[in-house]
């Protein structure tokens, strides 16, 4: 046969990366972040209006609590996790990865984040305070539109592969962060969690980041 003669040789480019950091200290650090998050929506119960849906029972801080003495825990974990990122994609040493904006959303049931992305940086992130079961999905849409407006048919007996995958779901973990290209479209699912359980609440905070330089070569 013909294909027994042809050898194949596979190349993967532009990727959407997605990474992933379960933080080692989280019981104790979401307690303290759940306490200053719940502080910070009594302050201000209006908020802001974003991805999130008011309507629907979804909460969005202000864009400046990386600046607050009590989130310097979890900006510390999302500086390191930038220090990882700089080092994997071989970034320039003279720049470091930083928190430009950091806010928090809470969704109570019903709630839910409309497809969006993150203009004006290079990375964002998700940090999650508070997951109850069923508390939505995030999930990313793959950026060419060419591949969601007409896919290709896959055998039904096996499964897809993942680089042919057009979307992608991340059930929400207490403790894990997930820093992905500001570009890459991304939605919140809505809550169905349980409201007798902790109200129900899915608590989470987000961030962008860009690089800054730190040092100058010599």
């Amino acid at each position: 046969m013909i294909q027994d003669t042809l050898k194949l040789v596979q190349f993967a480019y532009f990727p959407s990366l997605v990474f992933q950091f379960d933080v080692p200290d989280a019981p104790s650090l979401n307690d303290q972040l759940l306490e200053a998050i719940l502080r910070v929506r009594e302050q201000d119960r209006q908020g802001v209006s974003k991805s999130n849906y008011r309507d629907l029972g979804g909460w969005h801080s202000k864009e400046n609590l990386h600046k607050r003495a009590e989130f310097e825990g979890i900006v510390r974990h999302v500086d390191a996790a930038g220090e990882q990122i700089s080092s994997e994609l071989a970034y320039h040493r003279d720049y470091a990865i930083r928190i430009g904006t950091m806010w928090s959303i809470v969704n109570g049931p019903g709630a839910v984040n409309l497809s969006h992305v993150h203009p004006g940086c290079l990375w964002s992130g998700v940090y999650y305070v508070r997951a109850p079961a069923k508390c939505g999905k995030i999930s990313f849409t793959d950026p060419r539109t060419a591949n969601v407006m007409h896919k290709a048919v896959f055998d039904p007996r096996s499964k897809v592969p993942k680089k042919c995958w057009t979307k992608v779901s991340f059930t929400p973990t207490e403790g894990r962060m997930l820093i992905f290209p500001s570009w890459l479209y991304h939605s919140v699912a809505p809550n169905l969690a349980d409201a007798r359980e902790g109200g129900g609440e899915r608590v989470i905070l987000s961030f962008n980041l860009s690089q800054h330089r730190v040092r100058s070569s010599r």
